[in-house]
């Protein structure tokens, strides 16, 4: 009788702060669907984490059921999954405590999201703020996760998480899985209509420049449309080229063929007549998305008692590990 092989452990988070991209879709929360049938997937909303910046009580209410409907619209499926809302899972904020006394302050000073969002809020530099890599680390090291996906530009929040499963590990013998990174390939990197030399971000002032996944068709072609490109009318990759090698990029991401293969398809057409079919494309993959969205976010019902059960699993498996960290420390259970 052949063993059945153990699945290795993934897991990620994603504040609900405002619904994901285009480039999001592509870069990550495409990738976390396709993940489901190969590892054994922890998703979480990381409500915690946003409170680092003031929110109104109701509308980050409003914001966590928002993002949790999501997860299932996308189809992340919480039979095979663990989903749940971070919150609801008090071993977060106690490991976080005990992770931010093996965290440097050093370390956490050098860290490029305090230093961004210090410039952005400086009215609120706060110390959650400052220590939010503790939590971060909290997040992960509760699941003992193999892998963690992160983009090109996340690596750094990776590394502080490794460093202090490994300086508790050092001390304490083998407590946290160390966890590696898992960089999607493809479509990890979707660059603004708008300006298309910096990433599409939410947080773009010009509505025009992202893509949101419960954008209407209407909007969605409207906005490639008014995509920024150059005047030299030659659909191809070329250094330069920002704004037809993002659309480019997107088309193929979308359709599932390669660069080239776009390239050759479009062969003589005009820009226009190109940014219409990226928009196209685009519409008809996040459709099924949208539906879905409004159909959960209508049932606040569902969403409670799904969200109370992926908690429920996600307690069960950081108790083991809070168990195991609460002894080796010297606390009492």
């Amino acid at each position: 009788m052949c063993e059945q092989t153990q699945k290795k452990k993934v897991l990620s988070c994603i504040q609900p702060s405002g619904i994901p991209t285009l480039g999001n879709y592509l870069g990550a929360l495409k990738n976390w669907v396709n993940m489901q049938e190969e590892y054994d997937c922890t998703f979480a909303v990381a409500d915690l984490h946003a409170i680092t910046v003031r929110q109104e009580p109701a509308k980050l209410r409003q914001q966590i059921y928002s993002m949790y409907a999501l997860f299932l619209a996308l189809g992340l499926d919480p039979e095979k999954s663990t989903l749940f809302i971070q919150s609801q899972v008090p071993a977060h904020s106690q490991l976080a405590w005990i992770l931010s006394c093996y965290t440097q302050f050093g370390e956490l000073s050098r860290m490029t999201q305090f230093k961004d969002k210090s410039a952005r809020h400086a009215d609120n530099i706060n110390a959650g703020l400052f220590a939010y890599p503790a939590l971060m680390a909290a997040d992960i090291l509760l699941y003992q996760p193999d892998f963690v996906p992160v983009g090109h530009d996340q690596k750094q929040h990776l590394e502080i998480t490794r460093d202090i499963a490994t300086r508790f590990n050092n001390l304490y013998g083998d407590v946290f899985t160390v966890p590696e990174p898992l960089i999607g390939k493809g479509g990890a990197r979707v660059m603004s209509l708008a300006d298309p030399t910096k990433k599409m971000s939410k947080s773009d002032e010009n509505p025009n420049g992202y893509i949101s996944l419960l954008d209407t068709k209407e909007d969605i072609i409207r906005k490639f449309k008014r995509a920024v490109t150059d005047s030299d009318a030659k659909i191809c990759v070329a250094e330069g080229k920002h704004g037809i090698n993002n659309l480019i990029d997107i088309y193929s991401v979308v359709m599932g063929i390669s660069a080239d293969e776009t390239v050759k398809k479009f062969e003589g057409c005009g820009y226009g007549e190109f940014k219409l079919s990226v928009g196209e494309a685009v519409a008809d993959c996040l459709s099924p998305v949208r539906e879905r969205y409004n159909e959960y976010i209508s049932d606040k019902k569902k969403l409670e008692d799904l969200s109370k059960m992926g908690a429920e699993k996600a307690y069960y498996a950081s108790r083991k590990t809070m168990s195991k960290v609460m002894k080796k420390v010297g606390f009492v259970l």
